[in-house]
């Protein structure tokens, strides 16, 4: 059976598919595989209980119970939760926005398609267009997205060697080229998969970049502000007409809800919402039913910030802990964790790539994601890109110093195979 280029490049092997893969193996078919894999956020027993009383009181009453399932919402979305986003985060940051600067979708995934393949690909004047990330590493996700060839292209970061064996990532913005064929900029903060977070400064210069040459700028707030806000740095919510900011209901708790929330100026929630229909015909209600409930009273941003930021964050400490006592003695960095729910190794000079590595722990019981699948749009090989992993601390804290010590080991087992041997 022959298909389209557009239908090749979709059935083909992604490392999205391959992490989603990892994921339903070790969650459904292999429960004793160590998951330190894909981004499945942790069970946090405070906000099951939050959505338990959500879904309750969508259920206990007979109009929200019908709405849930029996009907359609309109394109852009349930208008009640439309002007309840609004409201939220006008209040919250003083952002002039109404219902019409917000569009639901089945979640951020495939928000992402549509608005990608808006600003990124053939244009009718024959220009071609690409996607610009000023970072990498990002997302694994966005790399199959878009549905032309030269979709995205990136830019190598400036690397800040800290002490204690950590290090951090920089927008360089020397490296950074912004031309007539960028269709948009794109970011995520905090960012998957090395849980970086752009200073507000870097945010500030990318965002009047952006505006110089008349183009979007995307940002990725999935991990984010104001929810779930998994942040253990300061980081100040962006806005403006320029810029299309992309919330997610995923990591509050709720992936399997599939809800993600574009605002954006009027036009671009026009064509998005638009583009949608075609695609989707209709975003579904659950998600949408729950996230009515959590609005009210601003419950989803006190939950956010009482509830969700301390349990990772405390997650990540121990994580930390967990891995440099693990790894002590071999040549390994940690990327400065300040958001999302990953950890970021670094073994340089690792003498395998990053995928072999990923083989080798999949046959210890160990899931991880490889880290050459995030550096989508880079030129040219670059060998750091494969000396890294992404491992998740969303598992209890017994389950991430097992996956710790098998990893160690097996590090140290490869360095210590490429040991010259003594003569003697």
């Amino acid at each position: 059976m022959q298909f389209s280029r557009f239908g090749t490049k979709l059935s083909s092997d992604a490392g999205i598919i391959s992490l989603m893969d990892d994921l339903g193996e070790a969650l459904r078919v292999n429960p004793d595989m160590i998951f330190m894999g894909g981004g499945n956020p942790a069970r946090i027993p405070a906000m099951e209980l939050a959505f338990e009383e959500a879904l309750a009181k969508t259920l206990d009453d007979a109009q929200l119970r019908h709405q849930l399932l029996g009907i359609y919402q309109p394109p852009q979305g349930d208008p009640e939760v439309l002007d309840a986003v609004a409201k939220l985060l006008s209040r919250e940051y003083g952002w002039p926005l109404t219902r019409a600067n917000v569009a639901l979708a089945n979640g951020s995934q495939s928000a992402f398609f549509v608005l990608f393949n808006l600003f990124a690909g053939e244009f009718a004047d024959g220009q071609h267009k690409h996607i610009q990330l000023p970072l990498t590493p990002e997302y694994l996700g966005y790399s199959d997205l878009g549905i032309s060839a030269d979709f995205f292209h990136s830019a190598k970061p400036e690397i800040e060697i800290l002490p204690d064996h950590f290090f951090k990532y920089h927008v360089d913005f020397q490296q950074l080229h912004i031309t007539e064929a960028t269709g948009a900029l794109c970011i995520s903060r905090p960012t998957n998969p090395t849980g970086n977070v752009i200073s507000d400064d870097e945010l500030a210069q990318l965002d009047q970049l952006a505006q110089q040459h008349k183009v979007p700028l995307i940002v990725d707030g999935a991990y984010g502000t104001p929810f779930p806000n998994i942040l253990f740095v300061d980081g100040q919510p962006h806005w403006n007409e320029n810029t299309i900011l992309v919330l997610s209901l995923s990591k509050l708790g709720l992936p399997g809800a599939r809800t993600g929330i574009v605002i954006a100026n009027p036009t671009v929630i026009d064509a998005f919402t638009k583009a949608n229909t075609i695609l989707s015909l209709a975003c579904g209600n659950f998600g949408p039913a729950l996230a009515r409930q959590l609005l009210q009273d601003e419950q989803i941003l006190h939950l956010s910030r009482t509830v969700v930021a301390p349990f990772y964050q405390a997650r990540m400490e121990h994580a930390v802990q967990v891995f440099k006592e693990a790894l002590a003695g071999l040549p390994y960095r940690i990327h400065k964790p300040e958001g999302a729910i990953f950890l970021w190794l670094w073994f340089e000079g690792l003498p395998i790539s990053s995928e072999a590595l990923y083989q080798r722990l999949k046959q210890r019981g160990v899931l991880v994601v490889s880290g050459h699948h995030f550096f989508p749009g880079l030129d040219g090989h670059w060998q750091h890109s494969q000396e890294c992993i992404r491992v998740t601390y969303c598992q209890s804290p017994e389950t991430v110093e097992q996956g710790a010590s098998i990893i160690a080991d097996e590090i140290r087992t490869i360095y210590n195979a490429q040991l010259p041997r003594r003569s003697d």
